[in-house]
């Protein structure tokens, strides 16, 4: 890795806050209310836009501007305000989720930051990018939120896993390429916030026809199930 003494503050601040992020996907993994999971969630919104606002000044991509400010109302406000309504019209605010073992689930979480960083290992000796330290880190929120799809049962808790999936994918995008063209961006933004609704709608009819939304359950419905 580059040496970090080397670096200047906006470059560090960028380590910082791609750290912050990181921490976010771990305090999801530790969330068993579903309230406090969506707010962590709005969170990482906040420090993606907050992480692609400081690489635009950096690299002097003026369009990652305008992602930021994308980012920050869709990740940040939209998206979250769309799932805690849902929360709240399930009437799951004060449900907590059950967990097979938190502490095999944080270590897990630990080990797939370590393997993300051995298979970015090559990638960032090679790159000449500013934000190239950060390439594990987007790659581990990519597979923490397919951990927390994983591990938890509540199709809600894995809608957020979801997100944060596409939340690290897009962090990909941002430290990796400098982001991605500004059609490419909206069309997936368009296409995150469409699916986002769909899902409540989806929900809201199967919590009114079977009362649950534990993916166990779904998963052994049949045909003589009521």
């Amino acid at each position: 890795m580059t040496d970090l003494q080397g670096l200047d503050i906006s470059q560090q601040l960028i380590l910082l806050l791609a750290a912050l992020v990181l921490f976010t996907s771990f305090a999801m993994l530790a969330q068993s209310r579903l309230i406090n999971l969506v707010r962590v969630f709005a969170w990482q919104g906040v420090l993606l836009a907050a992480t692609t606002a400081l690489v635009a000044h950096v690299s002097g991509y003026s369009h990652l501007y305008i992602s930021a400010l994308l980012t920050f109302g869709l990740k940040a406000l939209l998206i979250p305000w769309v799932l805690h309504r849902l929360v709240l019209r399930l009437g799951m605010e004060r449900e907590v989720e059950s967990e097979g073992n938190r502490t095999l689930v944080q270590l897990g979480g630990a080990s797939l930051v370590i393997f993300s960083y051995y298979v970015a290992l090559p990638v960032v000796r090679l790159s000449t990018l500013l934000t190239r330290n950060t390439i594990a880190v987007s790659l581990a929120v990519v597979l923490l939120g397919m951990l927390l799809m994983i591990a938890r049962k509540e199709a809600v808790t894995q809608v957020v896993g979801f997100m944060s999936i596409e939340n690290g994918l897009f962090f990909a995008a941002v430290v990796s390429t400098y982001g991605m063209p500004m059609v490419v961006e909206l069309g997936i933004a368009f296409d995150v916030l469409v699916a986002a609704i769909l899902f409540g709608v989806v929900f809201l009819q199967i919590r009114a026809s079977i009362d649950t939304l534990d993916v166990d359950r779904l998963n052994r419905l049949s045909e003589s199930e009521p």
